[in-house]
């Protein structure tokens, strides 16, 4: 408990004080402000291994392809929203608008991140399509959670069509990724548990699939893929 209390310490400092401080370098080009993210987010991992004795691992790397692409992750934790930019090379998210407002969510923004408004429905979609040509004009990565929101390990949950909708439209390849990470850093658990990560990029899903076979793949492989990682962790980590 210590620990976990420490390591949020730490984050609050770190997530709103230390952005604060280095505004100035919203006016840099883009690629150096991603390069602040990962830096920042570098500080987050630091945190969780020395403090919390919580590290990572990263299976699969070459299933990445070399330009753009859109990697769809399961959503467990805080974790990957943070843990991924250090883990890709240049990473743009779709996350809801409501972290955009924050400090430290001015920065993604800047790196290509973007900002959704869930009750938007068609509109909200448009706009993300929108800008998700022009992360993939830039070579980026773009990061989407198909669950939506964070799901505990074990659970499932419907995936949005939204991946769907940038599958067809921006014709690059669709990477699964599976990991394990809320058994050890839950959604809204104070307390986190000692241990390592497990991320893994699954073979890409290429163009060309008709929205219903696409869907159905994606969930597939994404939900076997995870639920097979909740299960190596060991009891004593797993969630309860």
């Amino acid at each position: 408990m210590l620990r976990s209390a420490l390591f949020s310490l730490f984050v609050v400092v770190w997530a709103v004080i230390v952005p604060v401080l280095v505004l100035p370098l919203l006016l840099l080009p883009r690629r150096a402000v991603a390069l602040v993210i990962r830096r920042w987010a570098g500080g987050i991992e630091w945190a969780a291994a020395t403090v919390l004795g919580l590290g990572y691992v990263v299976r699969g790397r070459d299933n990445l392809p070399a330009g753009a692409c859109v990697i769809a992750a399961n959503h467990q934790s805080t974790w990957e929203t943070l843990m991924l930019y250090r883990i890709l090379d240049d990473a743009a998210f779709v996350l809801k608008r409501e972290l955009a407002w924050a400090p430290f969510g001015w920065f993604p923004i800047r790196a290509g991140s973007i900002a959704v408004d869930r009750s938007g429905h068609a509109a909200a979609l448009r706009h993300t399509i929108r800008a998700a040509r022009t992360v993939i004009a830039n070579g980026q990565q773009l990061v989407i959670f198909p669950q939506g929101t964070r799901t505990p390990p074990g659970a499932r949950r419907a995936f949005q069509p939204g991946v769907a909708a940038l599958y067809h439209r921006l014709g690059v390849p669709v990477i699964p990724v599976a990991l394990n990470s809320g058994s050890f850093w839950g959604r809204r658990a104070f307390y986190k548990r000692p241990g390592r990560v497990v991320v893994e990029f699954l073979p890409a899903i290429p163009p060309g699939l008709d929205r219903r076979r696409f869907m159905a793949l994606l969930t597939e492989t994404i939900t076997t893929a995870a639920e097979r990682l909740t299960a190596e962790v060991p009891k004593a980590h797993s969630e309860t």
